[in-house]
């Protein structure tokens, strides 16, 4: 962007708050204009335009609600952006501003890099608007330009209205149409901007290397200084006096053939053209071509009638008919061909040329059919047979091969041109992209309908009013309720218990989850077809749309048979706790029996010797029998608590049996369960 256009305005009453914006521009790079009060702002912004207008809206009268009217009444600031700097806090007040014709606003005190954000903005903005208001006038002079090509049939005084108009839009001095038929040495200048009276001015093409380049390359030629330019070296006595210090020149070219130049001379001062005004010269100079083109054509039907009356009227009655139709078929951004019912194309628009990839020679000389692909060319012989039966369909897709090999899908629509000549008018345009967009999404869609059906979890949607909207396959699985009654028929309230949907939601929105619009792994319950309670793990979100909420999605898991296995579990945890309780008291009856086992064995061998040593009637003797009696009974208990356990016993004195100690003792054999009854290993 130029300096100029660069400058910014900044409107304060407040000197430091001036100070401080007028730095932080020149630090980036900005010019700057500082007005204190309304006037003075009004009076800057009419004098400089500025680019960019920074407004306090607390000012002296005016104030920056009165400015900001003022300014937009004026066609010369009419459309300057203006950013706000306000350090009122309602929200009326910027709303009033913006109705004043604000073009954004930032509330003081502001950030630097914001404030810079916000212009920079403002001014791409700005300059995407401009050089689209330039492209819609160029695109304006450009439509008038080829019309007036096109229904004149190059007709002189046309010829120089648009060379003139070129000469006005990318402001040159001169803008001169030199066309060169054949192979020869002469051109003629049939139109010039800055004399009317030039129509056949002969051109001597060897004092004119430029123009010669141009025709033998078919190539734009820019010359940027005629004094030192090498392809002027032949000619530089006669250019060294021409009051024109740049040159451009643009091919101007019919089927691959150049026919002329269109010549452009600007002073130093214009310089070099840039890349819209040549873009737009470029595209004029086309437009010439088929005129031109158009005028040689016409002529030729012209001559030729001399030779034949009804050949004469027959030529003359098909230029009439399709010279109707000529701004028609020239501005169509769709390519337009007319046929006749046996498909011989009679003329081709330059869209229809420039999608096939043939001239509109090479049209001529072919048959549409020989254009569609053959397995088309079946559906072409109804359609064909469908004119004469009055059938002409539209928005029908073709796949056409073009000129370079490639296959493309063509929309066609049909409709009767000339009745008399059964002529048909073809209108289509290249659908080849969206097609094979169209397939990728409908592929994507399948994939992942698949994914979803496939999915072991339900997965559900609803919009935002809750209605649902998606119910896979899991989900009729786990609840046992079809898709049909439910998509598009039920509300999300109802597949979970009351007041569950209710407080899913407060979480999935609520802080306590991160706000994030998300909640996973919640335990919950959803009804089944007869209302039962499911219980479910889910996880579930938003869905945003321009960063609107939607709808919701949810994912959610049957627990019910990973409930019943844990409860299984827990069974046999309690099985194996008793079990191990049991164990443990065999373990401390065995130890108890192995550690009575030897005092029981003294008890009842000291009771014998004291029998044998004593008299049988004496009080010794009842005792020993006593204790024999009781250590007896107690060796019974041992025994019992030995089986049990499974220690062995042994027969001992007078037929007693006792652990047999040394047997327990020993380790088991491997394989084989131990004491305790584990086994030895």
């Amino acid at each position: 962007m130029a300096r100029a256009a660069q400058r910014i305005l900044v409107v304060d009453d407040d000197a430091v708050t001036r100070h401080i914006l007028v730095g932080y521009l020149h630090r980036a790079g900005f010019e700057t204009l500082a007005a204190t009060s309304g006037d003075e702002a009004v009076a800057l912004a009419a004098q400089h335009t500025p680019a960019l207008v920074l407004l306090d809206l607390v000012l002296p009268a005016p104030d920056g609600y009165e400015v900001l009217r003022l300014l937009r009444r004026d066609a010369v600031t009419r459309d300057v952006p203006v950013v706000v700097l306000t350090a009122l806090e309602g929200d009326l007040e910027i709303e009033r501003a913006f109705e004043a014709g604000a073009d954004d606003f930032l509330r003081k005190p502001f950030r630097a890099a914001e404030l810079l954000a916000r212009i920079r903005g403002q001014l791409r903005l700005r300059s995407y608007l401009v050089a689209l208001a330039q492209k819609e006038h160029d695109a304006r002079v450009m439509l008038d330009l080829t019309r007036s090509l096109a229904s004149s049939l190059a007709a002189p005084d046309v010829l120089y209205s648009v060379v003139r108009r070129i000469a006005e839009v990318v402001n040159v001095e001169r803008c001169s149409l030199v066309v060169a038929p054949g192979q020869g040495d002469v051109g003629y200048v049939v139109a010039a901007s800055d004399d009317p009276s030039v129509q056949s001015l002969p051109l001597e093409l060897g004092k004119y290397p430029e123009i010669r380049k141009v025709l033998a390359s078919g190539a734009p030629v820019t010359i940027d200084d005629v004094s030192t330019h090498p392809l002027l070296d032949a000619v530089r006595d006669r250019v060294s006096s021409a009051p024109f210090a740049s040159l451009t020149l643009l091919p101007i070219i019919y089927e691959d053939v150049p026919m002329g130049v269109l010549f452009l001379r600007a002073s130093s001062e214009r310089g070099r053209l840039g890349e819209r005004e040549l873009s737009f010269c470029q595209i004029v100079a086309n437009a010439m071509a088929v005129s031109l083109r158009n005028t040689r054509v016409v002529q030729e039907l012209r001559d030729e009638s001399r030779a034949s009356k009804t050949a004469r009227v027959e030529a003359e009655q098909q230029m009439r008919s399709l010279e109707r139709y000529w701004d028609l078929f020239m501005s169509a951004s769709d390519g337009m061909v007319v046929i006749d019912h046996e498909g011989k194309t009679l003329f081709a628009n330059p869209r229809a040329t420039e999608i096939l990839g043939y001239s509109e020679s090479e049209l001529r000389a072919r048959n549409a059919a020989t254009l569609v692909v053959r397995e088309e060319r079946a559906r072409l012989v109804q359609i064909r047979r469908g004119f004469l039966a009055g059938s002409f369909p539209a928005n029908l897709d073709l796949r056409v091969r073009c000129k370079a090999g490639t296959v493309c899908t063509l929309s066609m629509s049909f409709s009767e041109l000339l009745r008399e000549d059964n002529a048909v008018l073809l209108t289509f345009r290249d659908v080849s992209e969206d097609r094979a967009t169209a397939q990728e999404l409908a592929r994507t869609k399948d994939f992942l309908t698949a994914l979803i059906e496939s999915s072991p979890d339900a997965i559900v949607a609803a919009d935002q009013h809750g209605t649902m909207l998606l119910w896979n396959g899991a989900a009729e699985r786990i609840c046992g309720i079809p898709r049909g009654d439910v998509v598009g028929r039920r509300n999300v309230r109802s597949i979970y218990p009351s007041g569950v949907a209710r407080d899913v939601m407060k979480k999935i929105r609520g802080s306590g989850h991160g706000g994030e619009g998300r909640l996973e792994g919640y335990r919950s319950e959803v009804l089944d077809a007869h209302g039962e309670k499911i219980p479910i793990v889910l996880s579930a979100g938003l869905i945003f749309d321009h960063g609107k909420a939607a709808g919701t999605v949810g994912i959610f898991s049957d627990l019910r048979e990973k409930l019943r296995m844990e409860a299984q579990l827990a069974s046999v945890e309690q099985r194996l706790a008793f079990s191990e309780k049991q164990r443990v008291a065999a373990e401390l009856a065995g130890a108890a029996a192995h550690e009575m086992n030897q005092p029981l064995t003294s008890i009842i061998g000291y009771a014998e010797l004291l029998l044998r040593k004593v008299d049988a009637e004496s009080p010794a003797a009842h005792a020993a029998t006593v204790l024999m009696r009781e250590a007896e009974r107690m060796a019974e208990i041992v025994r019992k608590l030995g089986t049990i356990t499974r220690y062995e016993t042994k027969e001992y004195v007078g037929g007693t049996s006792i652990i047999d100690l040394d047997r327990a003792a020993a380790p088991p054999p491997s394989g084989a369960p131990g004491p305790t009854g584990r086994v030895v290993r």
